[in-house]
Protein backbone atom coordinates (compact mmCIF):
# COMPACT_ATOMS: atom_id res chain seq x y z
CA UNK A 1 0.00 0.00 0.00
CA UNK A 2 0.98 3.75 -0.52
CA UNK A 3 2.54 5.78 2.19
CA UNK A 4 5.19 8.57 2.36
CA UNK A 5 8.55 8.03 3.63
CA UNK A 6 8.86 10.19 5.57
CA UNK A 7 6.92 13.37 6.30
CA UNK A 8 7.07 16.52 8.25
CA UNK A 9 4.73 16.50 10.98
CA UNK A 10 3.69 12.89 12.60
CA UNK A 11 0.25 14.42 12.88
CA UNK A 12 -1.99 16.68 11.41
CA UNK A 13 -5.20 18.54 11.83
CA UNK A 14 -8.12 17.70 9.74
CA UNK A 15 -8.69 20.83 7.44
CA UNK A 16 -11.50 21.52 5.22
CA UNK A 17 -12.14 20.41 1.67
CA UNK A 18 -13.90 23.33 -0.27
CA UNK A 19 -14.02 24.31 -3.63
CA UNK A 20 -12.93 22.83 -6.76
CA UNK A 21 -9.40 20.82 -7.41
CA UNK A 22 -7.78 22.95 -10.55
CA UNK A 23 -4.39 20.87 -10.46
CA UNK A 24 -4.59 17.61 -11.93
CA UNK A 25 -7.87 17.60 -13.28
CA UNK A 26 -7.04 16.97 -17.13
CA UNK A 27 -6.46 13.98 -18.96
CA UNK A 28 -2.29 14.36 -18.68
CA UNK A 29 -0.80 10.57 -19.25
CA UNK A 30 -3.17 8.83 -20.89
CA UNK A 31 -6.43 8.56 -23.06
CA UNK A 32 -8.83 7.86 -20.44
CA UNK A 33 -9.48 8.59 -16.64
CA UNK A 34 -11.64 8.47 -13.65
CA UNK A 35 -12.45 11.98 -12.14
CA UNK A 36 -13.79 12.60 -8.94
CA UNK A 37 -16.94 14.31 -8.64
CA UNK A 38 -17.34 14.67 -5.29
CA UNK A 39 -15.21 15.76 -1.95
CA UNK A 40 -13.69 13.16 0.14
CA UNK A 41 -10.58 11.26 1.92
CA UNK A 42 -9.53 7.96 -0.58
CA UNK A 43 -7.29 5.40 1.90
CA UNK A 44 -4.26 3.84 0.89
CA UNK A 45 -6.39 0.81 1.04
CA UNK A 46 -8.53 1.82 -1.39
CA UNK A 47 -6.45 3.13 -3.82
CA UNK A 48 -4.74 0.03 -3.95
CA UNK A 49 -7.97 -1.79 -4.45
CA UNK A 50 -9.14 0.48 -7.17
CA UNK A 51 -5.66 -0.18 -8.87
CA UNK A 52 -6.06 -3.43 -8.81
CA UNK A 53 -9.94 -3.98 -9.72
CA UNK A 54 -8.75 -2.06 -12.94
CA UNK A 55 -5.40 -4.36 -13.91
CA UNK A 56 -7.21 -7.68 -13.33
CA UNK A 57 -10.17 -6.74 -15.86
CA UNK A 58 -7.59 -5.22 -18.58
CA UNK A 59 -5.96 -8.21 -17.85
CA UNK A 60 -2.79 -6.70 -17.41
CA UNK A 61 -2.34 -5.27 -21.09
CA UNK A 62 -2.22 -1.30 -21.08
CA UNK A 63 -0.85 1.44 -18.43
CA UNK A 64 -2.07 2.80 -15.15
CA UNK A 65 -1.46 5.58 -13.77
CA UNK A 66 -2.33 6.76 -10.41
CA UNK A 67 -2.58 10.96 -9.75
CA UNK A 68 -3.46 10.87 -6.24
CA UNK A 69 -1.06 9.72 -3.40
CA UNK A 70 -2.17 9.27 0.58
CA UNK A 71 0.15 11.68 2.39
CA UNK A 72 -2.24 12.70 5.11
CA UNK A 73 -1.80 10.62 8.54
CA UNK A 74 -5.08 10.08 10.37
CA UNK A 75 -4.82 8.98 14.02
CA UNK A 76 -7.55 7.06 15.64
CA UNK A 77 -8.69 5.70 18.94
CA UNK A 78 -8.84 2.76 20.33
CA UNK A 79 -12.08 1.10 20.96
CA UNK A 80 -14.01 1.16 24.37
CA UNK A 81 -11.32 4.23 25.66
CA UNK A 82 -12.43 7.06 27.37
CA UNK A 83 -11.94 10.79 26.09
CA UNK A 84 -9.20 12.87 26.90
CA UNK A 85 -5.40 12.01 27.55
CA UNK A 86 -4.39 13.51 24.02
CA UNK A 87 -4.33 12.67 20.20
CA UNK A 88 -3.68 9.28 19.42
CA UNK A 89 -0.92 8.04 16.85
CA UNK A 90 -1.35 8.05 12.92
CA UNK A 91 -3.72 5.24 12.41
CA UNK A 92 -3.54 5.08 8.26
CA UNK A 93 -2.61 7.04 5.63
CA UNK A 94 -5.21 9.33 2.72
CA UNK A 95 -5.42 11.36 -0.26
CA UNK A 96 -7.64 14.23 0.06
CA UNK A 97 -9.55 14.75 -2.99
CA UNK A 98 -11.66 17.27 -4.06
CA UNK A 99 -14.35 17.42 -7.10
CA UNK A 100 -12.38 17.69 -10.52
CA UNK A 101 -9.32 15.94 -9.34
CA UNK A 102 -8.19 13.08 -11.67
CA UNK A 103 -7.90 10.09 -9.59
CA UNK A 104 -6.69 7.56 -12.37
CA UNK A 105 -5.65 7.23 -16.19
CA UNK A 106 -5.48 4.43 -18.43
CA UNK A 107 -4.09 3.75 -21.96
CA UNK A 108 -3.32 0.78 -24.29
CA UNK A 109 -7.05 -0.54 -24.39
CA UNK A 110 -9.96 0.32 -26.15
CA UNK A 111 -13.20 2.30 -24.58
CA UNK A 112 -15.65 -0.34 -23.55
CA UNK A 113 -12.59 -1.76 -21.76
CA UNK A 114 -11.51 1.13 -20.22
CA UNK A 115 -15.10 2.28 -19.15
CA UNK A 116 -15.93 -1.37 -17.86
CA UNK A 117 -12.29 -1.13 -15.63
CA UNK A 118 -13.06 2.34 -14.09
CA UNK A 119 -16.82 1.33 -13.54
CA UNK A 120 -15.68 -1.41 -11.49
CA UNK A 121 -12.53 0.90 -10.02
CA UNK A 122 -15.23 3.20 -8.61
CA UNK A 123 -16.83 0.92 -6.45
CA UNK A 124 -13.59 0.42 -4.52
CA UNK A 125 -13.74 4.18 -3.58
CA UNK A 126 -16.05 6.44 -1.32
CA UNK A 127 -16.75 9.29 -3.95
CA UNK A 128 -18.94 9.78 -7.01
CA UNK A 129 -16.42 9.32 -10.41
CA UNK A 130 -16.80 9.92 -13.96
CA UNK A 131 -15.45 8.36 -16.82
CA UNK A 132 -13.23 11.06 -18.99
CA UNK A 133 -11.76 10.77 -22.68
CA UNK A 134 -9.13 12.73 -23.40
CA UNK A 135 -10.08 15.74 -25.79
CA UNK A 136 -13.26 15.56 -24.98
CA UNK A 137 -14.69 18.65 -23.49
CA UNK A 138 -15.96 18.73 -19.88
CA UNK A 139 -18.64 20.82 -18.68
Amino acid sequence: MLAPKRVRRRKVQKGRMKGLSFRGSEVSFGDFGLQATSAGFVTSRQIEAARIAMTRHIKRGGKVWIRIFPDKPISKKPAETRMGKGKSGPDHWVAVVKPGRMLYELDGVDVDTAREAFRRASHKLALGTRFVVRGEEVI
